[in-house]
């Protein structure tokens, strides 16, 4: 978008940062944010996580980062450069759980099972995933996105998106688990 190469990018987090060289249009959706645990460990809330001896993989700089930082200020935080390396922390024993928000989750375990176990801590938490659009003097285009969008989320069509994309990655709807929404 910096380089007037594209109008619009799909599926980002808004952030401060990002807030100060794109504009963001109102949410896609709410993305959940969600845990794959080692096994045998399923947490029922994100207070019993908050503890120095919960080790929580995340990579470095992302909302995944940020949230855990905010969330569990008490666990052990081991930050790795990629999402990646993130997940191979639990499958090799140096973390106990990775946060990913539930589009990622799910295509992590669909990808390898053998990772762990989703989760979603009570209580539940989103965030929300926009589209980005260049800043311009004109707020039109970003109006006619955001109008489009809520036409779109209304009806319903973009939850059917959402899981026919999933889908076209191997994560068929009965993977999402019932209480898990978008």
């Amino acid at each position: 978008m910096q380089a007037n190469k594209i109008d619009i990018m799909f599926g980002l987090s808004p952030t401060p940062s990002r807030a100060l060289v794109v504009e963001f249009t109102r949410p896609i959706m709410q993305n959940t944010f969600t845990i794959i645990t080692k096994s045998g460990m399923e947490p029922k809330t994100w207070e019993e996580l908050n503890k120095p001896e919960i080790r929580v993989a995340v990579d470095i700089g992302s909302t995944h980062d940020l949230f855990a930082r905010r969330m569990l200020p008490k666990a052990t935080l081991v930050a790795l450069k990629t999402p990646d390396e993130a997940t191979l922390a639990v499958q090799t024993g140096r973390a106990d759980l990775v946060i990913q928000v539930a589009m990622l989750s799910l295509v992590t375990v669909k990808k390898n099972p053998n990772v762990g176990k989703i989760v979603i801590p009570g209580p539940a938490i989103r965030q929300p995933t926009c589209a980005g659009v260049r800043a311009e003097d004109s707020p039109r285009f970003r109006t006619f996105v955001d109008n489009w969008l809520e036409f779109n989320r209304s009806s319903g069509v973009i939850t059917d998106w959402i899981v026919s994309s999933l889908d076209l990655v191997g994560v068929r709807k009965a993977d999402i688990p019932a209480d898990l929404q978008f």
